[in-house]
C-alpha cells in the first residue's frame, strides 16, 4: 500500500513540474500583436515614420504591429492619455512627436513627459527660404537687413510655440536679427502665405518646403543645422557658417517616434530596443529618410531622453514666456534649461 502511494505521488509531482516552471517565468515578449496608439492623423510625418518603421520592427519580432490613430485634445493629448491608460505590459507603444511637449502647458496632459521612454526615429530639420521676388540671395542679405531695420520684413513660422517658431526665435537671438512674426495654424497655412505675398520670410521643414523649392516658389537660403544639407544632387548651406553664434541656441531639431510607459519592465523594453536597433538599419529605412528629407537619429534611453527634456523645457517655457501656456511650467516640475 505504501509503496502505491509514493508511485502515485511520484506522478503527481512529474505532472505538475511543467505547470510550476512555467508559473515562475515570464511568458516570452512579443506573444501577440501590439497596438501603436499614434497620436496625429493619417499621412503626416509622424504617421508615416511610424508605419515605415513598424513594419520592419513587426518583421523582427514576428507580430503584427497595428498601427491606430487617435487624434485630438492639444498636442496630441487625446492620443497620449488612451496609450497610458493601457497596461505597462509592452503590448501598447504611442507614436508621437517633439509637438506633444506643450501638451501638459496647454492643460490637456498633467504629467511631464519623462514618464516615458522615447525610440526617435528622426526629423526633417528646418530651413530659412525666402519669396523668389524677394532681393534677399543668402541668409547674410537677409540677417544684415533684418538687422538693419528691425521687424521691417515679415517672418511665418508655423504657430506661437511651434518647432519652427521656436527656430525662428533662435535665429534671431544667435544673429541679432528681428523679424516681423506673424502667426499661422500649421505649416500649411503659413507657406501659403509665403505664396500670397502676406510675409517674405517661412522658416518650416525641407520635407514640408521640397515641392515649392522644386516648383521656384520658395528660395531656400540656409539650413538650421550645423552642416550643409544635401538636397537633391545641391548643397544648401548652414546659417551656422556665417553665424557660429548659432551654436548657442541652435539646433531644435524635430524628435518624431514613439514611446513606451517607463513603468514597463526592462526585459520588455530591451525586446523593443533591440528590434528598434535593427529596424532603423534596413535598407528600406534608410532609403525612406533619404528619399523624403529625413535626418535619421535612433535614439534611445537615456540619449532619447535628453533630447525629450530639452524639448519639453524650451517649448514650455517659450509658450509660457510668450503668454500662452495655460499651466506654468514650474508648477509642474519642468525646469528652465
Amino acid at each position: 500500500m505504501k509503496r502505491r502511494i509514493t508511485i502515485l505521488l511520484a506522478v503527481v509531482v512529474i505532472l505538475l513540474l511543467p505547470a510550476c516552471k512555467g508559473s515562475s517565468r515570464r511568458a516570452k515578449y512579443p506573444e501577440r500583436d501590439i497596438t501603436n496608439v499614434l497620436v496625429w492623423g493619417a499621412g503626416g510625418g509622424t504617421d508615416t515614420c511610424n508605419r515605415v518603421v513598424m513594419a520592419e520592427m513587426a518583421s523582427i519580432l514576428g507580430v503584427n504591429i497595428n498601427v491606430v490613430n487617435k487624434t485630438g485634445g492639444v498636442a496630441g493629448s487625446v492620443g497620449m492619455l488612451d496609450a497610458y491608460a493601457a497596461n505597462s505590459d509592452g503590448y501598447t507603444i504611442c507614436g508621437l512627436s517633439e509637438s506633444c511637449v506643450t501638451a501638459a502647458v496647454q492643460g490637456g496632459w498633467d504629467k511631464r513627459m519623462n514618464v516615458w521612454d522615447y525610440f526617435i526615429i528622426g526629423g526633417s530639420p528646418d530651413v530659412v527660404s525666402v519669396t523668389p521676388d524677394s532681393p534677399y540671395q543668402s541668409i547674410n542679405d537677409l540677417i544684415e537687413a533684418a538687422k538693419k531695420d528691425p521687424k521691417s520684413i515679415k517672418a511665418a513660422a508655423s504657430g506661437a510655440g511651434s518647432i519652427h517658431h521656436l527656430n525662428l526665435l533662435a535665429l534671431e537671438d544667435g544673429t541679432g536679427a528681428k523679424f516681423n512674426f506673424i502667426p499661422y495654424p500649421g505649416s500649411a497655412p503659413a507657406q501659403n502665405a509665403a505664396m500670397t505675398g502676406e510675409v517674405t520670410v517661412i522658416v518650416t521643414s525641407i520635407a514640408e518646403q521640397a515641392q515649392l523649392i522644386r516648383g521656384g516658389k520658395l528660395r531656400v537660403l540656409a539650413v538650421l543645422t550645423e552642416k550643409p544639407f544635401q538636397f537633391e544632387g545641391s548643397s544648401i548651406p548652414t546659417a551656422f557658417e556665417t553665424y557660429p553664434d548659432l551654436s548657442k541656441y541652435l539646433p531644435i531639431s524635430q524628435a518624431i517616434g514613439f514611446a513606451i510607459k517607463k513603468d514597463a519592465p526592462e526585459d520588455v523594453k530591451s525586446v523593443l530596443v533591440d528590434a528598434f536597433n535593427q529596424a532603423m538599419k534596413t535598407q528600406s529605412v534608410k532609403e525612406f529618410g533619404e528619399k523624403n528629407f529625413y535626418i535619421l537619429s535612433g535614439a534611445t534611453g537615456s540619449e532619447a531622453a535628453k533630447v525629450f527634456d530639452k524639448l519639453e523645457s524650451n517649448f514650455a517655457w517659450t509658450l509660457h514666456d510668450l503668454g500662452a501656456a495655460k499651466v506654468d511650467p514650474s508648477s509642474l516640475g519642468i525646469p528652465k534649461m
